[in-house]
């Protein structure tokens, strides 16, 4: 399961993209997701990091869910019908992108350095409460979370600045892709998934995890 180095790994590729100039000079721009600016984008992928630097050092008192999969079958915005679900709501990456981007460079950093910090002194809680939720997960399950988001909004935010999307070490993206797998197939079956990942001349409609 994933450790703290990895999801660093993956917060170096996140900042890496977020500093990049054209992210900075299309701040106002339209992102790829609706309602959403590239700056909003830039600030939800960024935020990624900054919670992992927020709630691993505070210890849950609750039992945590037994999977990370689980998570996201509970999770509100999964099942969002529309983009007015509050659920969905954006007034944060909004709020956020408000305060600009050296700004946003300067708090992906500084969170960076506390889940590093959190690393070394081995002060990360065992399990982790995530408030907005209502529920705990392992440390590994909430870092591979935040693992997915970030591996996802990558390659919306390079898609929305017209970049290659990064590519991440296999250590990062097989625990991800795994997840990603699973959700899929309860969501479209077997049948689906497998004809989507080998037979191009058959392939189905999107087959999407969420």
């Amino acid at each position: 399961m994933p450790a703290i180095d990895q999801f660093l790994d993956a917060a170096d590729i996140a900042a890496e993209l977020v500093g990049d100039r054209r992210v900075a000079t299309r701040w106002q721009d339209s992102s790829v997701l609706p309602r959403m600016s590239i700056g909003m984008l830039a600030c939800h992928l960024g935020r990624q990091t900054v919670r992992a630097a927020e709630l691993l050092p505070v210890a849950a008192t609750d039992e945590p869910l037994d999977t990370v999969a689980e998570h996201y079958r509970r999770a509100a915005w999964v099942t969002a019908a529309d983009l007015d679900d509050p659920a969905l709501d954006r007034s944060t990456d909004q709020s956020e992108a408000a305060l600009g981007h050296p700004a946003l460079v300067a708090r992906m950093a500084g969170a960076r350095s506390t889940v590093a910090a959190l690393s070394l002194d081995d002060q990360a809680a065992d399990v982790v409460r995530i408030p907005w939720q209502g529920w705990s997960l392992r440390r590994s399950d909430f870092l591979l979370t935040r693992m997915i988001e970030i591996v996802t909004h990558v390659d919306d935010l390079a898609r929305s600045v017209e970049l290659p999307t990064p590519s991440f070490p296999i250590e990062v993206y097989r625990p991800v892709l795994q997840v990603l797998a699973e959700l899929a197939v309860e969501r479209h079956g077997q049948a689906a998934v497998t004809s989507a990942l080998t037979r191009s001349e058959r392939m189905p409609p999107t087959i999407s995890a969420f």
